[in-house]
């Protein structure tokens, strides 16, 4: 039987529970959740990180609107274990993926012996859809999930509606037709991103009377490298260090457009100003179509270039200007933390950050002292998604595989 109060020590609290500085879950006013999640976008592949190739100017904004991680990481260097990650708030060993969904098979010629995974996301876990929903909160799904198959997809796991979500890892195709069971066909020809927007629009237009959370995940950019004609010219000539593949360009300015539109209806509709919007990707580029560097290596592996991912959190409530998110790098003193969300930290007190790895380390001896800490009182405004385990130290509060241990 699941448990979904917001007032026990979950592992839930490891993620994305968004709660911001100022009311808690259960006040009138409540902040609306979107979260958008990008399948296979290497870190290097933002203007705002840097690349002259790709144009982003809607991502950029956002990156510049709130907080950028330049050193923001995803939970696995595949999708599926970072996509677990992201719903439970547990590492992705704890629920058993730690390869994309069925993952490889062991053969002869294989040096070592592929673990011997999940299958699906299992259904006892409790997910961030339901932890909120229990909270007034209408939930919506859109895109990518490669988290099990039938009876396992969004549906299944808290989200009222589901729209694309099943276990595919690619698509069978970006245009209409879409073969797809959860998203029927539009008119020939209509591209997948800006479907997912359209219904994701839609939802918050028709649901902004009550506070609501959207997780956008879109299919972009896996394979088929599928993108509109006209980006597909304007990038045809774009090649050398930086993009490997002029179609994995023109795909990635399509998402753009996309998420400039989901972010300019937000405006239009008035709900800017309560909406904590999440950026990120679920993995690193894959080397085939993206260039990773200076980053080492890409997809696939334990190196930056595999985990490395573009990281951004904005809201106009406001949010602080950290940089990184190895929070064992720092020993804040006075912050507070109370939302979370695999990949990220956020704080509004940058000033308190200090480097200090030993208190750090004497902390983590002291675990089984503590006691677990209570995630509805914790104060502040934070966003937290973490890669590895007992390795990340925010003020007072620790956070241990899906739970948080106060001082």
């Amino acid at each position: 039987m699941k448990t979904t109060k917001l007032c026990v020590p979950l592992r839930l609290c490891a993620l994305c529970i968004f709660i911001t500085a100022a009311p808690a879950l259960d006040a009138a006013k409540q902040t609306n959740f979107l979260f958008f999640l990008v399948d296979d976008m290497g870190w290097a592949d933002i203007g705002a990180n840097g690349s002259t190739f790709h144009e982003t100017p809607n991502i950029d904004r956002l990156a510049k609107s709130g907080m950028r991680f330049t050193q923001g990481y995803a939970a696995g260097s595949v999708c599926s274990p970072t996509r677990a990650s992201i719903m439970t708030g547990r590492h992705p060993v704890r629920v058993d993926i730690t390869d994309w969904i069925p993952g490889q098979a062991n053969r002869p010629a294989n040096p070592l012996l592929h673990p011997e995974d999940r299958s699906h996301l299992p259904l006892e876990e409790v997910t961030i859809a339901e932890a909120l929903k229990e909270h007034g909160y209408q939930t919506f799904f859109a895109g990518k999930w490669h988290l099990g198959d039938k009876g396992q997809w969004p549906t299944d796991q808290g989200f009222d509606i589901n729209i694309g979500g099943t276990s595919y890892g690619g698509p069978p195709s970006f245009f209409s037709p879409y073969r797809n069971a959860t998203l029927p066909d539009g008119e020939p020809g209509e591209y997948l991103p800006d479907r997912l927007v359209d219904e994701t629009i839609g939802f918050i237009r028709d649901h902004k009377a009550k506070p609501w959370m959207v997780h956008l995940w879109f299919y972009t950019v896996h394979w088929p490298m599928q993108a509109p004609k006209a980006l597909l010219k304007k990038y045809a000539d774009r090649t050398g260090p930086g993009l490997n593949d002029t179609r994995y360009g023109a795909m990635i300015e399509a998402m753009d457009l996309a998420v400039g539109r989901l972010l300019a209806s937000l405006e239009a509709l008035g709900l800017d100003d309560e909406t904590l919007v999440v950026f990120t990707s679920d993995n690193g580029g894959f080397a085939g179509v993206s260039d990773c560097r200076p980053l080492r290596e890409s997809m696939g592996h334990q190196n930056e270039g595999g985990i490395r991912v573009p990281s951004y959190t904005a809201s106009k409530s406001g949010v602080g200007g950290l940089t990184k998110l190895m929070a064992n790098e720092w020993a804040p003193r006075g912050i507070n933390v109370n939302a979370i969300a695999p990949g990220y930290i956020a704080t509004n007190n940058t000033a308190a950050l200090q480097a200090d790895e030993t208190r750090n380390r004497q902390i983590l001896e002291r675990i089984p002292e503590q006691r677990w800490g209570d995630p509805a009182d914790i104060g502040g405004a934070a966003v937290f998604l973490a890669s590895r385990a007992a390795d990340y130290v925010q003020g007072h509060i620790l956070a241990v595989d899906g739970g948080w241990l106060a001082r």
